[in-house]
């Protein structure tokens, strides 16, 4: 068996290195070297568990010859969650969860726990908090775990160790940045640490069938900390999002080996902990009790859930050289973009007005549907003038001027009806062959009809 040798990689260029130093001598790099196993020791852990086949023993198969089996799922007892995971937990399938501090992902994998432990063996391995800790938050939340396993521990060895004595269904980890493994002298949350602690974890449920959540740290700007490579290594990528002082958070699936991608579950925190949000557009509109300029409300699509999302604008008079364009929620360049094609082919000129645009609940939206809303929104804070309440707003607008169609235009039109909405301006290749009952629509080609319109 080969020893175990560890070695110092760059980033950069991946050259290698016996021993670290500040810059990488073949690039220039800085602070760019992160260890490495080196010297067959991978190989050997593969070997020794059971995961390496040799090249005698692989064989190349016809893809016809594989046959696709029905994957079965694992209800979580978390509605919201089993949605965004594509129907359960898959056997074998390996979950990582981010989120900012707080936001409750340690409230959600409890719960979660808590819900399997009663049908199916688990085990929850706690690095960060104590089994007491981890006890308080379950009888704060009032739950029924009596038949939850624990395990605090950081060391990978340790873990899998006790993983292969008690033979979990699903494990959950907390979190990855604490665990380290013997075979590398780096710290704990290092970058070399998190990719081979992760690695064995994974192997240890792909041999083993173990549905194993891990949750991971984000970086300030919102993306999961460590190396990219965690996230390929995973089958499935969900970010728990929301405001830590707010009642309201979203779960998205960014990556999902097993179900589609951008899905969103919405949960409202209590003080029994998450509770699932079955009507999630009801949640991102705010019911004013007279109609008021700057106000408009559009269809967002999130995976297979329509969402029915409030925009909001204000324009006022800029008192500074270059006007500000601040956006929460949506991207900030597309509404300078948005704003350049109102005054080319709107006559509606904004260069010399501050435009702030913020998506109510803190939801945000990544698609263009909601293009012609912002646009309308901005117009209607402008000019001061409110738009009817009962009137609903999607569709892309593109640089000459034209509303072009959205996907799925017309399961945004019955969510816009069964929350009673009246009337819909719409793209014009969007309207139904058949009409929405109760639905008065108003299709527009270009974006002076729709201007046109108020």
């Amino acid at each position: 068996m080969a020893k175990v040798k560890t070695d110092y990689a760059c980033t950069e260029c991946g050259a290698q290195s016996t021993k670290w130093t500040g810059q990488c001598s073949e690039c220039g790099a800085w602070n760019s070297l992160t260890e490495v196993i080196s010297g067959g020791s991978s190989t050997a852990a593969n070997r020794r568990g059971g995961g390496y086949v040799g090249e005698a023993s692989s064989r190349v198969h016809s893809l016809a010859d594989v046959q696709p089996e029905n994957v079965s799922r694992l209800e979580t007892g978390l509605g919201e969650l089993d949605r965004v995971l594509g129907g359960g937990l898959v056997r074998g399938a390996v979950v990582l969860i981010g989120g900012d501090p707080g936001v409750g992902k340690s409230t959600l994998l409890t719960q979660s726990t808590a819900a399997l432990s009663s049908r199916l063996k688990t085990l929850y391995v706690t690095g960060e908090e104590s089994l007491q800790q981890v006890s308080l938050r379950a009888h704060r939340l009032k739950l029924c775990a009596d038949e939850c396993r624990m395990l605090s521990e950081t060391r990978i060895e340790g873990i899998l160790a006790h993983a292969r004595r008690e033979q979990p269904q699903v494990m959950v980890v907390d979190s990855i940045q604490t665990m380290f493994t013997e075979l590398l002298q780096s710290a704990p949350g290092s970058v070399a640490q998190v990719r081979e602690s992760a690695a064995q974890l994974v192997r240890f449920a792909k041999q083993s069938g173990t549905a194993l959540f891990i949750v991971g740290h984000v970086t300030k700007e919102g993306t999961l900390a460590g190396p990219r490579v965690l996230e390929h290594m995973v089958d499935t990528v969900l970010y728990f999002e929301g405001d830590p002082n707010g009642q309201f958070r979203v779960i998205r699936a960014i990556k999902n080996r097993f179900g589609a991608v951008n899905e969103l579950g919405a949960f409202a925190m209590t003080e029994t902990g998450l509770r699932e949000v079955t009507n999630p557009s009801a949640i991102f509109l705010s019911r004013h009790e007279e109609p008021v300029s700057g106000s408009v409300i559009t269809v967002t699509r999130e995976g297979s859930r329509p969402l029915l999302v409030e925009v909001q604008a204000l324009v006022a008079e800029s008192h500074l050289a270059n006007p500000r364009r601040v956006t929460v929620g949506l991207d900030q360049n597309r509404l300078s973009m948005l704003l350049a094609v109102l005054h080319r082919h709107g006559g509606v000129a904004m260069y010399d007005q501050d435009v702030f645009v913020n998506i109510v609940g803190g939801m945000r939206v990544t698609e263009t549907a909601a293009d012609l809303a912002t646009l309308l929104a901005a117009l209607s804070s402008y000019r001061n003038r409110p738009l009817p309440r009962e009137l609903v707003v999607f569709g892309e607008v593109g640089l000459a001027g034209e509303i072009r169609p959205v996907q799925n235009g017309q399961d945004r039109l019955r969510e816009a009806e069964k929350h009673g909405f009246k009337r819909a301006i719409i793209p014009y290749a969007n309207v139904p062959k058949r009409g929405i009952m109760d639905l008065e629509l108003t299709p527009v080609k270009r974006l002076t009809e729709a201007i046109d319109c108020f």
